[in-house]
């Protein structure tokens, strides 16, 4: 099995590296996400300049390995830009169900013109489901929506929602909202990345393609997120470990290096095997949808590994920077919070691990 980057795919990287590199050290970065919007307009407008916006709307092009280089280097330099929540993640789901017209509006989101959000989580979602209880309710050839929805992550600035309902015959629908038409009520999530509660109070909405069970097609969207976090995870892995062991070269204790101290590199060794187990997870959850299997026990698996690694990289990173390590203005604190947020997107490792143990009896057993 091939699993080195095609040159193309290590093109992708070195660009998206170089960009986000040039765009955000720790003050600038600090500096974005305090600012209203929490992301810069100016680097939206470079990824889409690139044409890492538009990434997997055409799988023929461009699917989910690129995907995973790009959020992987997201991750490595903390980009507040919702890469994934306002563009890929929506546009893909609107490429791949939505009609002729509505496939119309991703030559915006690619161009960075027009911003997109997944409204599916509810209050109550502890981990993925398609089941919601949003009701969708039919008006001659219209559609309204009434319900709520919560977190909607990057829902406070788009300009339109996918939206997923409960239809009057059964099954889960997905829909079209004009962001004009709901209540948001934005947040700023701990780890400085932006989202909102939406409320639906009878909002005109447009089928997506066809108002059928879309069931099969939110299960792979969320595979697909969960994937892409899982690489973004990786990214902000690599660079904890990367201030680790740099800091562990300069900083000195009883006149020497604190790589000195063989418990202190042992400890290093321990972060790094993490990193791989989780890099190995996101690789082999990434090339399965590339191959066409969106599994969700695959998503599982790898949300579990990255779940444990991404906790043991940010806990043994602070403890091994001290009082510094835990501070706003050095930038390894930064790094445990975004990996402690996406250990709880869609699922905490735990609750992934019980959703692997409720399919055990799918397998075949070794008997000894």
């Amino acid at each position: 099995m091939d699993l080195q980057l095609t040159d193309e795919q290590s093109l992708l990287r070195d660009t998206t590296r170089d960009l986000l590199s040039r765009s955000y050290d720790p003050e600038s970065r600090n500096k974005v996400i305090g600012s209203d919007l929490g992301w810069s307009r100016e680097v939206w407008s470079q990824l889409a300049d690139t044409g890492i916006l538009g990434l997997g709307f055409d799988p023929d092009e461009a699917g989910q390995i690129e995907i995973m280089v790009v959020l992987t280097e997201a991750g490595r330099r903390l980009a507040p830009e919702p890469i994934l929540h306002a563009a890929l993640a929506p546009g893909a789901l609107i490429a791949e169900r939505g009609t002729d017209t509505q496939k119309e509006q991703l030559d915006d989101v690619a161009a960075g013109q027009r911003l997109l959000a997944f409204a599916h989580l509810e209050p109550g979602h502890r981990k993925p489901t398609t089941t919601v209880t949003t009701q969708a309710v039919r008006q001659g050839d219209s559609w309204t929506l009434t319900g709520r929805k919560n977190p909607v992550l990057a829902g406070d600035c788009a300009d339109a929602l996918v939206v997923s309902a409960a239809l009057p015959d059964g099954g889960t629908g997905l829909f079209l909202v004009d962001a004009n038409a709901v209540t948001r009520h934005p947040f700023r999530t701990f780890d400085g990345q932006r989202g909102a509660q939406i409320d639906l109070d009878g909002a005109p909405a447009d089928a997506l393609g066809e108002a059928i069970d879309a069931s099969g097609a939110i299960s792979g969207a969320i595979v697909r997120i969960q994937s892409a976090l899982c690489a973004e995870a990786v990214g902000a892995m690599e660079e904890a470990l990367r201030l680790t062991t740099d800091y562990l070269k300069t900083r000195k204790q009883f006149g020497v290096t604190l790589n000195n101290f063989q418990t202190l590199t042992q400890r290093a060794a321990d972060i790094y095997v993490s990193l791989e187990m989780a890099r190995s997870m996101s690789l082999y959850a990434a090339m399965s949808i590339a191959d066409g299997n969106l599994d969700p026990l695959i998503a599982s698996r790898a949300k579990v590994q990255i779940g444990r690694s991404g906790r043991h990289i940010a806990q043994e990173s602070i403890q091994m920077h001290g009082g510094i390590g835990v501070t706003a203005e050095y930038p390894v604190s930064h790094y445990a919070a975004r990996l402690t947020a996406i250990e709880h997107t869609l699922g905490t490792s735990g609750d992934h691990v019980h959703n692997l143990i409720d399919h055990l009896g799918d397998y075949d057993l070794a008997r000894l």
